[in-house]
């Protein structure tokens, strides 16, 4: 199951955390921030969906990530491939290097990475 936008913002301070109190949670948000009981609710789903857990101390909770950020990231790309651009990995890059008005330096970057992918799978 996805996280919906707002799950997204609050696992993004969660996964920089690593670990982190409703508090802590709170002080990693800009202004103005969101109410406690609008984050306990998210973490609450997130725990539901299974990208959240949390250790007990008391009545307070200390959140951690179950879920890694390349993973989800990953698996979140995959579908955006399969769903806006007919599974090819080939369309994907044609329109993000097309449409996202990268230098050549950051083309020649990225030529690089993909150079260097190549070399290693070949081994």
């Amino acid at each position: 199951m996805a996280l919906s936008k707002t799950e997204e913002q609050l696992m993004q301070h969660l996964w920089k955390l690593e670990r982190a109190f409703m508090k802590d949670l709170l002080e990693a948000f800009p202004e103005p921030k969101p109410a406690t009981t609008t984050v306990a609710t998210l973490l609450k789903r997130m725990s539901d969906k299974g990208y959240v857990g949390f250790k007990k101390y008391g009545s307070v909770r200390e959140y951690y990530p179950l879920v890694k950020k390349e993973a989800y990231f990953s698996k979140h790309l995959s579908g955006l491939i399969k769903g806006y651009f007919d599974n090819s990995p080939a369309q994907f890059a044609s329109f993000f290097t097309k449409e996202t008005d990268l230098s050549p330096q950051e083309l020649e970057e990225l030529k690089a990475i993909i150079e260097g992918e190549i070399k290693s799978k070949k081994k």
